[in-house]
């Protein structure tokens, strides 16, 4: 049952909790410049896994990013008795800060997952307690009803829960800043590698290690730089961690190709998609990174959501480019978690072949470039 309460009043001090990955926090941002433009005055806090922080660290959406000691409390390891001294320390420290109003981005999927959610929120003493209510979160003091992945994109829930506190903004675009001297950087990068701003396309072929079954195979991504090439005589750009595949793709290049993985800092990774012509990869927190730079993104999606997590680009240029078979997506629907590593055959990826995605960038750079 959601709450109907009436609209309480104006946070003073204000935790937002986001203990995700990178995409998952972008998508919070429109919410959080809702909150931050109806409450000036309030001082917001943003609580995050640490492998996030930085991508608010410059943000002007929050007085102060907070980070959650992921690997000491995650899942099951809150649970053995020598790691409950310095989680009561953790939990004392969150009291402290004051807070009259908690604003929890998650949906209540996983029983780990609520009862971390409500420890959390519960040590803070907040009365104002806001967040989705999927059948699992009466104990909110103001609710949302969550009616499951995808009934609508994920931005949307988040700012349906700023709403909850009376909080509007007219621009609900993705948040990410540049630094200056990230540009500089990649500005020195691009001049070495003979690239031009504007003239590149970034290839992305890894998917975060939460998920390596949102992956395309390389093969298909070198083919997709090859046409791009010969059709707008733009070459790739290869980025990625160390486990992101771009070594294979680099491998079966039969176009200009250049290795950009493992180089970048996540600030300079940030300039480099903001100095692309188009942006190609699968479901990930850099193609979220790459829709909040105002990038034109084709995005392949298989087993996950993509009307949960398509590119929000309200300013910008997207394409989502999926089989659409009946079994898909089979990760993060309704109210489950479901197949989260999708099915062994992953046939929604397998039997996407290059022309569909090279369809639509040309379609996007028919748009920004003709």
């Amino acid at each position: 049952m959601v709450s109907h309460a009436a609209v309480p009043p104006a946070p003073r001090r204000l935790l937002a909790i986001k203990l995700a990955d990178l995409g998952d926090v972008l998508n919070i941002t429109p919410a959080l410049r809702a909150l931050r433009h109806s409450f000036p005055e309030a001082h917001i806090d943003v609580l995050l896994n640490p492998h996030t922080t930085a991508l608010l660290q410059n943000s002007a959406l929050a007085n102060r990013v907070m980070v959650f000691p992921k690997v000491q409390y995650e899942g099951l390891n809150v649970l053995w008795p020598w790691k409950w001294p310095g989680l009561i320390r953790y939990l004392s420290m969150l009291r402290r800060q004051g807070y009259d109003t908690v604003v929890d981005f998650h949906h209540l999927t996983t029983p780990l997952g609520r009862l971390k959610q409500r420890l959390l929120i519960a040590a803070t003493g907040a009365k104002t307690t806001v967040g989705l209510d999927n059948g699992h979160g009466r104990w909110f003091t103001h609710a949302v009803r969550d009616d499951g992945f995808g009934a609508m994109p994920e931005v949307g829930y988040w700012l349906a829960l700023a709403r909850r506190l009376g909080a509007e903004s007219t621009d609900v675009s993705l948040d990410l800043p540049v630094a200056p001297q990230d540009e500089a950087r990649v500005a020195q990068m691009l001049s070495a590698a003979d690239l031009r701003q504007g003239h590149f396309v970034v290839l992305h072929p890894g998917s975060g290690g939460f998920s390596l079954a949102r992956r395309w195979e390389p093969a298909k991504f070198a083919a997709v730089a090859a046409a791009l090439w010969q059709r707008w005589h733009l070459p790739a750009v290869v980025v990625g961690g160390p486990h992101d595949d771009a070594g294979a793709v680099l491998d079966r290049a039969t176009s200009p190709m250049t290795d950009f993985s493992r180089r970048t800092s996540l600030g300079e990774l940030t300039a480099l998609l903001r100095a692309a012509a188009l942006f190609v990869g699968a479901d990930s927190g850099v193609m979220h990174m790459a829709a909040a730079m105002r990038t034109p993104v084709v995005a392949i999606f298989g087993p996950s959501n993509h009307r949960a997590w398509a590119p929000w680009t309200p300013d910008g240029h997207s394409e989502v480019v999926r089989l659409g078979i009946s079994c898909s997506p089979c990760a993060y629907v309704q109210h489950s978690v479901a197949w989260r590593h999708g099915c062994p055959e992953r046939t929604c990826l397998a039997d996407l072949d290059a022309p569909p995605v090279v369809a639509a960038a040309d379609r996007l750079l028919s748009a920004v470039l003709s």
